[in-house]
Parts: C-alpha cells; sequence; structure tokens
C-alpha cells in the first residue's frame, strides 16, 4: 500500500507539480478528526488557539504548555496531514539552545511533526539551531503576529518597496538557512507572487492573494464560530455561532417548556422493582 502520509517533501513536490496545498487550524481532538479526514494536507496547531479556544486578545499571552496540550490533542486524531506547532512568542527568541528545547518538546511530547516560527532574519539564530537538531521548521513572514501587532495592530505589510524589499529578504534567508516552507501573512499580492517565484520552497498565503503555492485559513474564521472579527482575507464556508446559538437556545426553552427530556430520552426499570421502590 502506498504510503499516504504527508511530510515535508510531499509538500515540496506538490510545488513543483503545480498542486496547490491545504492547510487549516486545530486545537482540539475533534476538530482534528475531521479536518484530517477531509484530505487537507497540512493542520497548524496555531497560536491563533489562545484567541479562538483560550480567548486571549492576542496570541502573546500563549504559553508552552498550553500550546503543548493543543498539539497532544491535535495529534492524538490526525493519520494523515503533516502537523505542524506554532512556537509561541518568547518559546525561541532568548536563546537558541533554548529554542532547541522547546521544538524538541513540541516533537517528542506533542508528536508533532514540523514547529513554525515567526519573522525572517531576527530568527535565523533559533531557525538554523532546530533544523540542525533534526526538526523541521516553517517559516512565517509579513504580518507576524507575535511581534508586528505589538507596534502596527493588524495591518497589511510591504506596501512600500523598502518595505517589500526586507520581506523578501526575509524569506529568501529563511529559505537559505533550511525551512521547508513559508507562510506569506497580509502582503500585496504582487509581492506574493515574487517571492513564491523566486523561492523553491512552497508559500503558503493567508492574506497573501491567490499565487502562492498554499492557502491556510484559521477554521474558526472558515466556520463563523469565532465572530468577535473577522479578517478581510477570510472567507466564511459556514455560519456555525449563529446555528450553534439556535441549537443552544432551542434546548433551553424545550427545558424550561418541559419538553426535554421526553420518554424516548428516558430510561425504564421492570415494573415490579418500580412498584417496589415506589411502595418503600
Amino acid at each position: 500500500m502506498a504510503d499516504r502520509k504527508v511530510r515535508t517533501v510531499t509538500l515540496q513536490q506538490m510545488k513543483r507539480e503545480g498542486r496547490k496545498i491545504t492547510v487549516l487550524t486545530a486545537y482540539d481532538y475533534p476538530m482534528a478528526l475531521l479536518i484530517d479526514r477531509a484530505g487537507v494536507d497540512v493542520i497548524l496547531v496555531g497560536d491563533s488557539g489562545g484567541m479562538t479556544v483560550l480567548g486571549y486578545d492576542t496570541t502573546i499571552p500563549v504559553t508552552m504548555d498550553e500550546m503543548l496540550m493543543m498539539t497532544k490533542a491535535v495529534t492524538r486524531a490526525v493519520e494523515r496531514a503533516l502537523v505542524v506547532a506554532d512556537m509561541p512568542f518568547m518559546s525561541y527568541e532568548a536563546e537558541p539552545a533554548e529554542a532547541v528545547r522547546n521544538a524538541g518538546r513540541f516533537v517528542k511530547e506533542g508528536l508533532a511533526h514540523a514547529v513554525k516560527v515567526e519573522r525572517g532574519l531576527p530568527s535565523l539564530p533559533a531557525v538554523r539551531a532546530i533544523i540542525d537538531a533534526g526538526i523541521p521548521v516553517m517559516g512565517h513572514v509579513g504580518l507576524t503576529p507575535q511581534t508586528t501587532v505589538l507596534t502596527e495592530g493588524f495591518k497589511v505589510q510591504g506596501r512600500a518597496l523598502d518595505a517589500a524589499r526586507r520581506i523578501l529578504d526575509d524569506a529568501l534567508a529563511l529559505e537559505k538557512a533550511g525551512v521547508f516552507s513559508v507562510v506569506l501573512e497580509a502582503i500585496p499580492s504582487a509581492l506574493a507572487r515574487v517571492i513564491t517565484d523566486r523561492l523553491t520552497i512552497p508559500t503558503i498565503g493567508i492574506g497573501a492573494g491567490p499565487n502562492c503555492d498554499g492557502q491556510v485559513l484559521v477554521t474558526h474564521d472558515l466556520l463563523g464560530f469565532f465572530d468577535r472579527f473577522a479578517p478581510k482575507f477570510t472567507k466564511r464556508y459556514a455560519d456555525l455561532a449563529t446555528v450553534i446559538g439556535d441549537a443552544v437556545g432551542q434546548f433551553r426553552e424545550d427545558v424550561i417548556e418541559r419538553r426535554f427530556p421526553g420518554p424516548a430520552h428516558a430510561f425504564s426499570m421492570d415494573e415490579e422493582t418500580e412498584r417496589a421502590l415506589l411502595e418503600e
């Protein structure tokens, strides 16, 4: 039987063959199970789970322990997809040795197949050390929520020529360091096209237009499950927030009006035992 497992070399082969790569986020077992069964190529255990699942305002507060908990849940469910775990803020910036230790925890404890590191040139020492330790790394340039948001908020990056050149340089430096792919977030489509053409490794776009080798979305945005805000680049394929709200409201009403539970939802005992119980 052919090996159906998606690996980093699979993604590189898909780029060469012009086949698009699909990536979605997951933070728990049931969602990862559904996404994997649907045939998505890569599941990203994003630090975005800090916002969509844990309720933080940004990704900054997310800890290694929280990321490991979510990663373990996801990898228990996955059979086919490549699982990439986000390195949270301050888990790799201080020194390369610490970056390796934390990346190693994702692989050894979380059973992830790779890790993702934000930024380009500033993160190269950590990226090189992690790769030298035998752990595959996905890069991330453009809008990098762990750092850009602290100074600029959620804004499109690379519209000015100098800024576009810096993002291209970051992507090229990451490729040279050995990453197997790069996420391009919130940059102009033209810049994403240039980067995708220049790199031999796959680019994964999120708010970067149609010219990347693959696309990633936060699953909660795709499903309309997390409605605190909706980025422009998100396409909503369902409205689960409304569906769930309606279902919960109907449950509440049924309980109040004594419509639930009904006979179909209750368990019985034999009449003689019931009679004896009532007589007591």
